[in-house]
């Protein structure tokens, strides 16, 4: 397995394997791959690029796609979503997919093909013990796995880089608290300070913290005061405005997950007796985190708290397998979210 740098330094010296598999949930790494092999491409392929979803297309015809010569370019690049059946338990489909056609595939030599076929398996792993998975397992097998949060301080100066930015140590302990290890959303936030701070002027917590208050990311957070108050007409006006920005309803789940994990933490500690700087200590959180997240905690019980935890869970992987569309799952979530807190 290799990590998205190594993948796209490989393809700056124009070597693009032909099959690959993104294997893992981080929605920054997977983008960060398709536009790099498009751009990798694009005196070839021209605008021959296919999409194929497997929850609608079998994947037999993906792979006849695959194997047919392009029509006016000279190479054919494909993303494929959905791989289900590379699970250990892959939900029943309407779709019949004729794995064998895709293992007799995967045995040939590529080398001549004109097309580059790409799995985008948003999975914590998949079935290595089938066919199918010991096959893909033998091609280009790209990381895209979430970052563990201690590895967020590196990614905040990787972006910092990125942007021209100066933070100071208190707003990146802020962003570090309030997103999580979430670097889709973290970018956003990143790029919409580069756009708000004059050149050279350092970010502040308060500069992070206004900025926030008129953010998409301000926006979802703001899902945890409307869940904690009960109003799910008012969470689904929430989640259909975000939507409008395409926000990926994953990283919303990731978002909200850690703000929930935050509330227990506190929760957890103060019961211990910690006092709020201990707690700040112990959660390697900022002060501003904490306060809200010891006031919030006083509207759960733990019961409430863990039930919550299992229904991020279970949403997630709902729809990382496929079993349900992510809009509706998201607003499921919603709705299980809220009455845990009756």
């Amino acid at each position: 397995m290799i990590d998205t740098d190594q993948a796209i330094k490989q393809m700056k010296q124009n070597k693009v394997a032909n099959v690959y598999l993104l294997l893992g949930e981080e929605m920054f790494f997977i983008e960060q791959f398709k536009k790099a092999i498009q751009l990798a491409l694009k005196d070839q392929v021209y605008d021959e690029i296919n999409h194929f979803d497997l929850l609608e297309t079998p994947i037999q015809e993906v792979v006849f796609d695959a194997e047919t010569l392009p029509f006016l370019s000279e190479h054919k690049l494909i993303f494929v979503s959905n791989p289900s059946f590379l699970l250990n338990k892959p939900k029943h489909s309407s779709i019949d997919h004729d794995i064998s056609v895709l293992e007799d595939f995967l045995q040939k030599d590529l080398s001549t093909l004109a097309t580059t076929i790409v799995f985008i398996a948003p999975y914590e792993k998949i079935d290595g013990r089938k066919k199918v998975g010991k096959l893909l397992n033998k091609h280009e097998v790209v990381n895209c796995h979430p970052i563990k949060e201690f590895e967020m301080a590196k990614w905040i100066n990787f972006f910092m880089n990125k942007y021209n930015l100066k933070i100071d140590e208190d707003a990146s302990l802020l962003l570090r608290s309030e997103l999580g290890a979430n670097l889709f959303i973290l970018e956003n936030e990143m790029k919409k300070l580069a756009l708000y701070v004059d050149e050279g002027e350092v970010v502040t917590v308060d500069t992070v913290l206004q900025l926030m208050s008129a953010s998409t990311t301000t926006n979802a957070l703001q899902l945890v005061d409307v869940v904690i108050n009960k109003n799910l007409p008012k969470a689904v006006a929430i989640y259909s405005d975000l939507m409008k920005t395409d926000d990926n309803p994953i990283g919303l789940i990731s978002l909200l997950a850690f703000q929930f994990r935050t509330i227990y933490q506190a929760k957890l500690l103060r019961d211990k007796n910690y006092s709020e700087e201990q707690i700040n200590r112990e959660m390697n959180a900022h002060p501003y985190v904490v306060k809200l997240a010891l006031k919030r905690s006083n509207q759960f019980t733990h019961r409430q708290l863990i039930q919550m935890m299992h229904e991020f869970a279970l949403t997630d992987e709902r729809i990382k397998r496929g079993e349900m569309n992510m809009h509706i799952a998201f607003e499921l979530l919603l709705y299980n979210l809220i009455n845990s807190c009756k």
